[in-house]
């Protein structure tokens, strides 16, 4: 199996000096149990940090992180690519890009900004649109009210545990935190779910409108998303090293509708949120105690499990995939990718298989996909 690799350039700190080859024990298996190896870049790039695969175009999207753009690049070769058209200004620090047949949903974590990208054809970028940004006319957010929800979910056992939001304080505590956005996911029915780390929100969109908008509690940083056979939507917090179970109810309202800790150390920091392939477990990265958390999902999906915190074999684990029997990890300040075996029977990733050098990896993006 082979994998892209997104990393940081000097320009933001890191040794990449493109988007990189990773084989995961040879390009024709669909196993990631084998050796790994980096070899030379498929092109050239400035931090692209986050990749993204056209859904039917042998094209391949990156963020330029500290370029403030996202590119299109087209596969010329088994493993080479081209730019294809220009470079597109998006916004502050991009760190994520959806891929859709027609556009890109680009989240930029410096400003804020959700920006769709048209898409040509051929899948060349064309212009870019920002959505309405949070304070230009979306409804007031509700911390108090979210902070009751979670309470009741995790029960009077956990509650003491959830922060404490007043609705005076909810307003005053909104207006001073800047808006971070995060990552786009999508979902049945042309549903564009958007997280934003800064400001506690989950964002529901449809044809470029805003038409929910789900406050997490105060202090929580929704991040990554990850969306389950079931019906469920699966958020992973930054700051408080959780993950929750959203549900679309008989309206189409989202609401909150589960929850767990990750047994996150002081100062962890929630990165990727991972699935296998049967979906009864999510894999979430913990930076700082460098771990990654198991949780399994039970009942209809509503109900998450911790399992067990394992070591991912690494530092600063910025982005993980899994693989079947293997989690690869993209070790951001070890400059490494590992791969860690499971285990069949509880489904804990376990010891390190395989490690290879990699230059300040931040993404990993099956290929082909």
């Amino acid at each position: 199996m082979r994998f892209l690799l997104g990393g940081y350039s000097a320009d933001m700190g890191g040794s990449a000096t493109g988007i990189g080859l990773l084989d995961a024990g040879g390009p024709d298996s669909p196993l990631a149990s084998g050796p790994l190896g980096v070899g030379r870049n498929v092109v050239a790039a400035e931090s692209p940090s986050w990749l993204a695969r056209h859904p039917s175009l042998d094209v391949v999207y990156a963020v330029l992180e500290g370029r403030g753009s996202v590119r299109a690049y087209r596969r010329t070769g088994d493993t080479t690519f081209v730019p294809l058209g220009a470079e597109v200004a998006v916004g502050e620090s991009p760190c994520h890009v959806l891929a859709l047949e027609d556009a890109l949903i680009v989240s930029c974590y410096g400003d804020g900004g959700v920006v769709r990208v048209a898409l040509n054809a051929d899948g060349r970028p064309g212009a870019a649109r920002r959505w309405a940004a949070v304070a230009e006319g979306a409804p007031a957010s509700d911390l108090a009210s979210a902070a009751r929800a979670l309470r009741a979910v995790v029960g009077e056992e956990y509650a003491d545990f959830v922060p404490h939001a007043d609705d005076d304080e909810s307003e005053v505590v909104a207006s001073t935190r800047p808006s971070r956005a995060h990552q786009a996911a999508s979902l049945p029915g042309g549903l564009i779910a958007t997280t934003d780390t800064g400001l506690d929100l989950v964002r529901f969109w449809r044809s470029g409108r805003e038409i929910q908008r789900l406050e997490l509690p105060a202090g929580t940083g929704p991040r990554h998303l990850r969306a389950h056979p079931s019906g469920h939507l699966y958020v992973v917090t930054e700051h408080s090293g959780e993950v929750f179970a959203l549900a679309a109810d008989a309206s189409g309202t989202w609401r909150l509708v589960g929850g767990a800790q990750l047994g996150a150390y002081p100062g962890d920091a929630g990165a990727e949120l991972a699935m296998s392939r049967d979906g009864v477990f999510l894999y979430a990265g913990l930076r700082g105690s460098d771990t990654l958390a198991t949780v399994r999902v039970r009942g209809g999906g509503e109900t998450l499990q911790p399992v067990a915190l394992a070591e991912s074999g690494t530092i600063w684990p910025r982005h993980h995939v899994v693989a079947r029997d293997t989690v690869v990890v993209a070790g951001q300040q070890a400059d490494e990718i590992v791969s860690l075996a499971i285990d069949e029977r509880t489904g804990v990733p376990g010891r390190v298989r395989h490690r290879t050098i990699a230059p300040s990896p931040t993404a990993l993006l099956a290929f082909p996909a």
